[in-house]
């Protein structure tokens, strides 16, 4: 079944395969052009398990949607992540919440450290015998001169919960292994039902730094189903709210990255204009995270003249600025001696791993919603993808500078040319029996969100994908042979979100 970004079918129009020829079909067609964007499973009338795959082919513009069931009384089929690294972390997540067996999956063990496993000992069988019921079984490496060091989940710093288990020969890392799910609120299930007031609050906090993106794509879940398309205006503001969120936290990030080098001018002159632009956010929606702005069927707040005039003046100078601070960050032979081939993760691996965003652009993989399925205002304005070469630290901080950039050079071309009309269409009720996909380019890469209604044409099944989700792994793939204490810098350099991945 094919679909473009933010198309609705009928979810009985989606053929259901036998589970062999769901898993073959994935494996030969992401050894081919196309990449596994979501793989999850949601509960039938008759206790079955569905599965849905959707294959991203960027080249095209174009998803492609296969199902599969789950017979109830056989909850096991052959793993997909033997074959396809991609599919990993997915079929962990379907294997917690709905008690099916990947067999032969590499690296079966929970991944959001929650209770509801269903019947340990037959789900985890490594989990019962070699550790406590319902402990995380890390992996461990033996030798004398090996040792271990955990951080976390709770940090020095002020931010989320997550914890990180290294395996050391002296300074140099073997491996990292990363659990999450300290962070797990259960959003999903709570953004089912009909109360879409509600589930509209409840997307704009799936990541509090990325309110904009994730609403974005909500509302685009709500107007593709019940046929509503928001005013032009109301785009455009969309795009310009987005954008400033990506800015805001680029130029915090490359802050952040200057103190992890111990440079800090650039921390504290990063760390000042990050609020600039979050100012422009407060201005615009009243919050400075965007909260209350993206409303199915449109947006609650107008950009008048006068503001445009405002924020175009303020960019322009804010602009210059970023040159000059990013200028002195980028020209330091101290800062670049840090930056240069800390953390570095291949083309071949980061295609392999899934990897998205500024990330996975940093290794060349040329994947942008905006430009590969583009929505919305994307359609008529192009933003040139921002790729690295080196994939390391230096890398993922060049993407970011460039990316502030060009979105400033969006926002200052789109702010003086708003449409006029209206910002707001009131959606009517959604199709009922019917499932459509939404992408939007977060800062952090690629988010989707997938919504199935029921047959009184409410959510049955909503699922949300965080572009961290892709990126983590990545992560502990970019730490091997890497020196311990190079672990902040290549943390911030991705800065990938506990809540978003844990939901």
């Amino acid at each position: 079944m094919e679909l473009y970004n933010g198309g609705t079918v009928s979810v009985t129009d989606i053929p259901i395969v036998k589970p062999e020829e769901f898993r073959a079909d994935i494996v030969r067609r992401c050894r081919g052009d196309a990449r596994l964007a979501n793989l999850f499973g949601t509960l039938d009338a008759d206790g079955n398990v569905r599965l849905f795959a959707v294959l991203a082919l960027d080249a095209d513009a174009e998803l492609q949607i296969v199902s599969t069931k789950i017979l109830a009384e056989h909850p096991r089929y052959e793993s997909c992540a033997k074959d396809l690294l991609q599919a990993h972390l997915f079929e962990r997540e379907i294997a917690e919440q709905w008690a099916i067996v990947p067999e032969g999956h590499p690296w079966l063990k929970p991944l959001r450290y929650h209770s509801n496993y269903r019947g340990v000992p037959d789900l985890w069988p490594d989990i019962a015998t070699r550790t406590i019921p319902g402990m995380y079984p890390f992996y461990g490496v033996d030798g004398e001169e090996v040792h271990e060091v955990g951080v976390g989940p709770v940090h020095a710093g002020i931010i989320e919960p997550g914890h990180f288990r290294f395996q050391c020969h002296g300074e140099e890392i073997l491996h990292l292994e990363i659990q999450l799910g300290y962070q797990h609120r259960g959003i999903e299930p709570l953004m089912c039902g009909k109360d879409l007031r509600r589930s509209v609050l409840l997307s704009e906090s799936v990541a509090g730094d990325t309110s904009i993106g994730h609403s974005s794509a909500f509302c685009e879940a709500v107007e593709s189903l019940s046929g509503c398309m928001a005013p032009p205006k109301a785009q455009t503001i969309r795009a310009v709210a987005l954008e400033l969120e990506r800015i805001a936290n680029h130029v915090g990030d490359l802050g952040g990255l200057g103190t992890d080098v111990g440079f800090l001018p650039t921390g504290a002159y990063f760390g000042r204009m990050r609020g600039d632009y979050l100012n422009l956010l407060l201005a615009l929606t009243g919050n400075r995270f965007g909260k209350g702005l993206c409303r199915p069927g449109g947006v609650l707040f107008d950009i008048d003249e006068r503001m445009a005039e405002d924020f175009c003046r303020k960019l322009r100078q804010y602009k210059k600025e970023f040159v000059d601070v990013s200028d002195l960050l980028f020209t330091k032979p101290s800062v670049l001696a840090r930056f240069e081939g800390v953390g570095m993760i291949s083309m071949k691996n980061a295609k392999n791993l899934g990897m998205v965003g500024p990330a996975g652009r940093a290794s060349q993989l040329e994947r942008d919603v905006r430009i590969d399925y583009a929505s919305g205002m994307w359609q008529f304005y192009h933003v040139p993808v921002s790729l690295g070469v080196t994939g390391d630290v230096y890398a993922r901080a060049l993407v970011r500078r460039q990316e502030v950039l060009r979105s400033l050079e969006f926002l200052l071309k789109v702010l003086p040319t708003l449409p006029r009309g209206d910002i707001f269409t009131q959606p009517g009720p959604m199709k009922a029996d019917s499932l459509t996909i939404t992408m939007v380019e977060g800062w952090r890469g690629e988010i989707m969100h997938v919504g199935i209604t029921d047959r009184q044409g409410g959510f049955a099944r909503y699922k949300i994908k965080d572009p961290s989700f892709h990126n983590w792994f990545g992560l502990a793939m970019a730490m091997r042979n890497q020196e311990i204490s190079d672990f902040p810098l290549c943390n911030k350099s991705f800065n990938l979100s506990y809540c978003g991945h844990d939901l």
